[in-house]
């Protein structure tokens, strides 16, 4: 008789700290946590949960790094979590001529485990503990990508644990190449379709990894908000601005200097946060082997801060960045501009932040901001009646080599942004609402108000932002001519927001799966169909099989 695998029972004390994941907003109570070492592991775990009648009602979910932005993965409704991340080794497999990386490898295992061995690295995320299963299944991208593209740009197959029956768990390997187009449509799906549709993802393999520069080149700047509450049109221009120089890269027009450097290996973190922090941040990355990424770098920053400085006086001065802006912490250390090997490099910039509760929102920029979107991010940032150090819109620069891949080449429809935004709120608990002398997640079952005024000020936010489109960022309209249409095109599913179905929060008419996928929804929806007919893995937001004709 096989070893079954590990279950994580109530009466386990390592329970508390499986039945959840990184954002402490979501506690689930599952009968047990499998704690799965290999796809057969898997297979067991789901053929006994499939064999009791009684967990139609309930779903299992899987996890393998655990950061899920919504209960997707830890809920009331869940009764068993699988959770992958034992299964976390990324190493070139002769046998199938790719780079493979297991699921429950981190983006910091699959960084360093593959360029120590190979040299070679996926342009993933810069959240060091966030887990490969959903990372690269969502369209997983990092300070790489505007250089080398999306991680699932280099997919070549994908190892499944599927229930097409609705009753019996098979290993599935589906591959660029595979002679079945059904295996062909499931590999693709795992191209951006997002973690916990088809499957448990147990295994990826990618070929033609690129090499990243040997060296890098950082500089991490800060600006005050006192500075900007006195000047709050210099805070405007640096929006703009920083807005404007990605559309002019992407479009050709603008600076002959963007041009004539080239920018595709700069990637920057604009850490736009509420005044209350008392600093706004921006985080750069270059192409350290390059001699001219010193100049560069410096007629970027000239270009976005033009006004700062007039004549001997200065209006707005760089600072350090000496305090957590989001999920990086303070980068004192990089005022001055510097060079260091990648992974180095790499290695400094990782972090997720503390474990603490938060609420997220995304949006896609084809082009630089509008006037009302620069008012509407300025007086958001500015409101007195919410203080939040840890509140803010996080605008990455994106495109370069994303943008060259064709809409429906993957399941990842976004092939024309110029920006990744992320709105972000953290909090703790922060009150002893259960009157037992701790600070815990009970506090906040007990007293709702704990998070009200955070989801109050962050929807708030972004319905503001894109009033004009119906609260959200839409997509192109097709009926319209590229003069009427907006500077949005969705959302990312791996930031998942549940307010999108909203219909109070979205007037657009577009629903999640619009944002999320555009037309590639419905080729996500027949590969549904085919793999996962009884809807086996499934949340708020996964993708549906077709209804019925």
């Amino acid at each position: 008789m096989p070893a079954q695998p590990i279950e994580v029972k109530p009466s386990d004390e390592r329970y508390d700290a499986l039945r959840r994941g990184f954002n402490q907003r979501w506690i689930a109570h599952p009968d047990y946590v499998v704690v799965a070492t290999s796809a057969d592991d898997v297979t067991a775990a789901l053929t006994k949960f499939l064999s009791k009648p009684a967990n139609t009602k309930r779903r299992i979910t899987v996890r393998s790094g655990g950061h899920c932005y919504e209960n997707f993965v830890s809920a009331p409704d869940v009764g068993v979590i699988i959770d992958v991340s034992a299964m976390n080794r990324a190493y070139y497999d002769p046998s199938m001529k790719a780079y493979c990386v297991e699921a429950g490898a981190t983006n910091w295992h699959s960084t360093t485990q593959l360029y120590r061995t190979t040299g070679r690295a996926l342009p993933g995320g810069s959240c060091y503990s966030v887990g490969s299963g959903g990372h690269i299944s969502g369209g997983g991208y990092g300070l790489l990508s505007r250089l080398y593209g999306l991680t699932v740009d280099y997919l070549y197959a994908v190892e499944v644990v599927t229930v097409a029956d609705g009753r019996t768990p098979k290993v599935t390997v589906a591959s660029k190449d595979s002679a079945d187009p059904a295996l062909r449509d499931l590999r693709w799906a795992h191209t951006g379709g997002g973690g916990g549709n088809f499957g448990v993802i147990t295994r990826y393999w990618f070929r033609d990894l690129p090499q990243p520069p040997g060296q890098v080149l950082l500089r991490s700047v800060a600006w005050k908000w006192e500075q900007f509450q006195a000047r709050p049109d210099l805070f405007k221009s640096l929006v703009r601005r920083y807005g404007q120089f990605f559309e002019h890269e992407h479009t050709g027009k603008g600076p002959d200097f963007i041009h004539r450097y080239g920018y595709r290996d700069l990637f920057t973190l604009l850490k736009l946060t509420h005044m209350s922090n008392g600093k706004v941040g921006l985080i750069i990355q270059m192409d350290g082997t390059r001699d001219d990424s010193p100049a560069r770098l410096k007629a970027f920053l000239d270009y976005i801060t033009e006004g700062f400085t007039t004549g001997t006086e200065t209006h707005v001065a760089e600072t350090v960045l000496d305090r957590q802006t989001g999920e990086h912490p303070a980068q004192r250390e990089l005022f001055i501009p510097t060079r260091l090997p990648w992974l180095t490099a790499t290695q400094s910039l990782n972090d997720s932040g503390p474990n603490r509760c938060g609420k997220y929102k995304s949006a896609y920029h084809t082009k630089a901001f509008t006037e009302e979107q620069i008012d509407a991010i300025h007086r958001h940032l500015t409101d007195t009646t919410y203080h939040n150090p840890d509140a803010l819109l996080q605008v990455d620069s994106y495109g370069g080599m994303v943008n060259d891949v064709d809409s429906d080449a993957t399941a990842v429809p976004q092939r024309s942004s110029v920006m990744k935004l992320q709105y972000q709120a953290y909090w703790t608990w922060d009150k002893d609402a259960d009157a037992n002398g701790v600070y815990d997640y009970r506090d906040a079952d007990k007293d709702s108000g704990i998070a009200a005024p955070h989801l109050r000020w962050i929807r708030d936010f972004y319905k503001d932002v894109y009033r004009s489109t119906g609260g959200v960022p839409a997509a192109p309209d097709p009926a319209l001519t590229a003069s009427q249409s907006s500077n949005t095109d969705g959302c990312y599913v791996n930031y998942p927001d549940v307010d999108l179905d909203d219909g109070t929060l979205n007037t657009s008419g577009q629903p999640s799966y619009q944002l999320y996928y555009k037309n590639n929804y419905k080729r996500l929806q027949r590969t549904k169909q085919r793999w996962d007919p009884k809807n086996v893995f499934r949340h708020a937001q996964s993708i549906r099989p077709p209804a019925p004709n």
